[in-house]
């Protein structure tokens, strides 16, 4: 299989979307003006990658929400759910609420649709008799273990062949990404 670097698109605008020179490098905000051929290339390659981790991604939640008929606010409960059972925790709704940053009445519909579909229960809470705790079913947590947990591994595999300190790079370089992109530093206009 060719990688994105080696894939041929013929929309010359597709294949250059990343590309510095095709976005803003006149912004103030970018330091690319500073930046050699060889390095404004390198860069334009990184941020093919990126878009085409990005579409990868896109395709893993596209099929498995048509898979399993769910929304991906619900796959994302779902991995909150499994991923508490793994932990031994036990998950009451306002903790699903906060995960998934939605009201308590969403979170009641996104329960009651869960538990329609035959993916989670609501029981008793251990120990506090005013609360339920939340589980994924026995069914639903195979199949995503089938599907979804494979192409986790994959992602996983991806991490491993990389050095120790190959991985301290990669891991910066995406913190500092994130922090850049955060709509936390001065908001969407800023």
């Amino acid at each position: 299989m060719a990688n994105a670097d080696e894939t041929f698109d013929p929309d010359p605008v597709a294949a250059g979307m990343y590309q510095l020179r095709s976005a803003d490098s006149e912004n103030p905000d970018s330091q690319a003006a500073d930046l050699d051929a060889e390095e404004l290339e390198q860069i334009d390659r990184l941020m093919r990658a990126l878009s085409g981790l990005r579409d990868a991604e896109r395709g893993i939640l596209e099929a498995s929400e048509q898979y399993m008929k769910l929304s991906s606010q619900d796959m994302r409960a779902l991995h909150y759910l499994i991923a508490a059972k793994r932990l031994d925790q036990v998950v009451i709704p306002s903790m699903i609420a906060a995960h998934l940053h939605i009201s308590a009445a969403s979170t009641t519909k996104l329960l009651n649709r869960l538990e329609r579909g035959g993916h989670a229960v609501r029981r008793m809470h251990p120990t506090d008799r005013r609360s339920f705790a939340i589980e994924i079913t026995p069914e639903t947590e195979a199949l995503v273990r089938r599907t979804v947990g494979r192409q986790h591994a994959k992602r996983v595999n991806a991490a491993i062949r990389l050095t120790s300190q190959e991985r301290e790079v990669v891991i910066r370089f995406l913190n500092e990404m994130t922090a850049e992109i955060s709509l936390g530093k001065g908001g969407w206009g800023a």
